[in-house]
């Protein structure tokens, strides 16, 4: 991007602007009075202490951390209205993770079928999705990327111990997803925030699993793979954290607290959302919950509650919105945003068609890669020796060549 100014061409200031969003979620619905048959709890019990409803959970295999995060990413990018081979990174948050690796980003820009974009994992709990945000406005602001798609996803359900009532109530599957692209219009993600105290990693962890702790039959039998928590310890840093979070991403845009049209905060718990805005003054009509419906979704629950919040018309174009979270780490993240949108651009119909023909490609091809990547090493297991070292030669004289 350059202008002109005194008659000399110059470089314009390129700004982030969230164009696309997109949620997913499994079929089922968990219901606080289903938890309480399996657990010693009541509706009563979880509504008062945590503001929570119900949960969605991901009972069918088939729904993975991936796969919501592909369906949140087609969303974004239908709003968006912008082809796949444009998309230049994605960037996955989740907690929840399909593998160690591969990472579950590179999963999804697989299913996109969006082989120009790069991929990667990002994990820092509960605040990544908006470390994502800091991630993609800073690739943008600096000419390395044009179109990033940030998602945060999760199947929590997977890793939590269905037997502990003080973890299992809380959590919820899902994915949510936005698409940024540059501009030269000033808006967008105006400042960003990141912070962490790894002093309280020990607080809220999955401690085996790792290289630390490898899975073993006794990390198993203990449930050393399923999230353990100090509840009191992180509810204390949470109200602390958002309020000074939030407070410190304004000054650096340039705003005050009274300047803030809406806050949509992580959605972990009801009473450190009101906490955590009380101290900032912030009137009940400013602040968007909505984790009734869907629990904590960690990672994708800031971009849930940004389509809803779409959705009931919460937002205006020009308004000032922060995006505040927290999550394990410990870490937190907040973002200003000033709204450009929401931005309605109506597609023509035969684009729909050529979306769904363009995944339908994808997942062929996929499959064409995979399986010639199996016969490429059954005919090497045939050939033997022989055809090794003559590929061996060709490589080598290839590396030669391309020195000279």
């Amino acid at each position: 991007m350059v202008g002109k100014h005194n008659g000399q061409f110059q470089p314009l200031q390129r700004y982030a602007h969230i164009t696309g969003w997109g949620k997913a979620l499994p079929d089922r619905v968990v219901t606080n009075d289903e938890l309480a048959q399996i657990v010693d709890t009541s509706d009563e019990w979880i509504r008062t202490r945590t503001g929570i409803h119900q949960r969605y959970v991901a009972i069918d295999a088939n729904e993975t951390t991936a796969t919501l995060g592909a369906r949140a990413a087609r969303a974004a990018l239908e709003k968006a209205d912008l082809p796949i081979g444009k998309l230049d990174l994605i960037i996955c948050a989740t907690s929840s993770p399909e593998h160690l690796f591969p990472s579950t980003a590179s999963l999804i820009q697989d299913a996109l079928g969006a082989t120009r974009a790069g991929a990667f994992d990002l994990s820092a709990a509960c605040s990544g999705f908006v470390y994502g945000l800091a991630l993609a406005r800073g690739m943008i602001a600096s000419g390395q990327a044009d179109n990033v798609l940030v998602v945060g996803a999760e199947t929590l359900s997977r890793i939590v111990d269905w037997s502990d009532r003080n973890t299992c109530v809380l959590f919820g599957d899902g994915a949510g997803a936005v698409l940024l692209q540059a501009s030269a219009t000033p808006g967008g993600v105006l400042s960003t925030v990141l912070g962490s105290d790894g002093s309280g990693g020990d607080l809220l962890a999955v401690p085996a699993g790792g290289s630390k702790q490898p899975a073993t039959l006794e990390t198993v039998a203990a449930g050393q793979h399923f999230i353990k928590m100090d509840g009191r310890a992180v509810f204390r840093f949470a109200t602390r954290v958002m309020a000074d979070a939030t407070r410190e991403v304004l000054g650096k845009a340039g705003l005050e607290v009274g300047d803030v049209d809406l806050v949509i905060p992580h959605q972990a718990n009801e009473r450190i959302i009101r906490l955590s805005m009380k101290q900032l003054g912030l009137p009940e009509e400013k602040v968007f919950i909505n984790l009734q419906y869907y629990g904590n979704t960690s990672t994708a629950s800031i971009p849930i509650a940004l389509c809803d919040a779409i959705e009931q018309e919460r937002l205006q174009p020009n308004d000032n919105m922060v995006m505040v979270g927290f999550g394990a780490g410990l870490t937190w993240a907040a973002s200003a945003i000033k709204w450009v949108g929401p931005v309605s651009r109506e597609a023509p119909l035969w684009r729909a068609g050529q979306r769904t023909a363009t995944y339908g490609l994808a997942q062929m091809r996929s499959r064409l890669l995979r399986l010639s990547r199996k016969m490429e090493g059954t005919l090497m297991t045939e050939e033997g020796d022989a055809l090794s070292e003559a590929l061996s030669k060709r490589i080598e004289r290839w590396r030669r060549s391309s020195k000279e």
